[in-house]
């Protein structure tokens, strides 16, 4: 038996993984993207559990970076970056329920070069910000265009850098709230988690009627922390598919791939963002193993795992995860 088969979705949702209906939505399709989450939009695409889906999204800048000599001071209207594609209705979800996300590719889309980076001014993860002001001087703005294909990015005539494609932004719709896209929560959002990519399967929370799942903002490869705030953006197509968990009850973002499970957590300053996810950890591993929550705090300080997603947007994003293995 595969992992996928003895997966929560595979096993608790209303497909049982079972890939129904093809869907599609490109650029065209899509229209005007959206830059908040919330639950105001009307739905692009309405689909049952099970559907599969391929989307086409933007990279952060809709586009608007095509040169190295471009500023993007100049090209870029803050705060209507990081364009998402959506939102999607799936028949049957209500609030309490968990949309199941797998993600099963992420391509390069569009002509060469496809990959951008680039720093921007009070941006960053070592530099003064609005929320962290210094009176040092901003650095200069610089951009990289980049060759991405699924062999490699070439970031130069000696480097050749891994393809580690994954959505940087994915999340359902709070139930009142119009949230920026460029801000990660208990909904998803913008975490930049580079686990997030082909092969694992994202649990979201449903908050509204529908769950309305958005995405966008892949990136074809980031280090831990998005240290200078930007990976390497690209336009991508994704393809999903989508199931329904019925009273999954999870308040934050879950994350099951082959060898792990785990959960995310959004806040400032990043130890909140930590304990926050490795208390629906504590939660999710007592509840699976039977043992009471003090034994799974005790088992999670010898074999529990942390990786930065970001730590340069509005809230910082990180994940808790245990290896399967230990989970009996």
């Amino acid at each position: 038996m595969s992992w996928f088969e003895s997966s929560i979705m595979a096993t608790k949702g209303v497909a049982r993984g079972k890939a129904g209906e093809s869907h599609s939505i490109t650029i065209e399709d899509q229209g005007t993207f959206h830059y908040v989450y919330g639950p105001y939009a009307d739905p692009v695409l309405e689909v049952k559990p099970g559907a599969v889906v391929t989307v086409e999204t933007h990279d952060a800048f809709e586009g608007k970076i095509t040169s190295e000599t471009d500023k993007p001071t100049e090209i870029l209207n803050f705060p209507y970056l990081n364009p998402q594609t959506g939102p999607i209705h799936v028949e049957g979800a209500e609030k309490g329920d968990a949309l199941a996300v797998r993600i099963i590719s992420i391509k390069p889309r569009g002509p060469q070069p496809v990959g951008t980076t680039c720093l921007i001014p009070e941006f960053g993860g070592l530099v003064g910000t609005g929320d962290t002001a210094m009176l040092n001087p901003p650095l200069p703005e610089k951009v990289k265009k980049l060759h991405v294909t699924e062999e490699g990015v070439k970031w130069s005539d000696t480097l050749t850098l891994p393809y580690e494609p994954f959505i940087g932004t994915i999340g359902t719709a709070p139930e009142i709230e119009a949230i920026s896209s460029l801000q990660p929560d208990y909904y998803g959002g913008n975490m930049d988690l580079p686990d997030m990519a082909p092969g694992a399967i994202v649990y979201l929370p449903v908050n509204k009627e529908g769950g309305y799942l958005y995405l966008g903002d892949c990136h074809a490869i980031q280090g831990d922390g998005e240290l200078c705030g930007v990976a390497l953006e690209m336009p991508a197509t994704v393809e999903i598919q989508i199931d329904l968990i019925k009273g999954h009850g999870n308040g934050w973002p879950q994350l099951e791939n082959e060898h792990s499970m785990g959960f995310i957590g959004s806040a400032r300053p990043m130890e909140d963002a930590a304990r926050i996810a490795y208390r629906e950890l504590v939660r999710w591993v007592a509840a699976e193993t039977g043992q009471s929550e003090e034994e799974a705090y005790m088992l999670l300080t010898m074999c529990g795992k942390v990786r930065v997603g970001n730590m340069v947007d509005p809230k910082y994003s990180l994940g808790a995860s245990i290896a399967k293995r230990f989970v009996k």
